[in-house]
């Protein structure tokens, strides 16, 4: 899936991963591919990322929220 994470000032990731976990104010979740439409405030924490060769990429953040839809996930966020 696509995979962008965003602050108010920069992009902090653009591409594909496998999976992405997210902390949320219910607790962390993780989003795969053909995951439902959602919508999630985050709280602070950290954003992990597995792209396509098995790499982690980690983001701590601040809080922000999340939107994925059509295997698009887009991570705006405050860091």
């Amino acid at each position: 899936m696509k995979v962008e994470i965003i602050s108010p000032t920069k992009t902090l990731f653009s591409g594909s991963v496998t999976s992405a976990t997210v902390p949320s104010k219910m607790g962390p979740f993780t989003l795969l591919q053909d995951h439902a439409p959602i919508v999630a405030i985050l709280e602070a924490g950290k954003v992990t990322l597995t792209d396509e060769h098995g790499e982690r990429h980690k983001f701590d953040i601040k809080s922000g929220f999340v939107e994925q839809h059509d295997n698009t996930l887009i991570i705006c966020i405050e860091s």
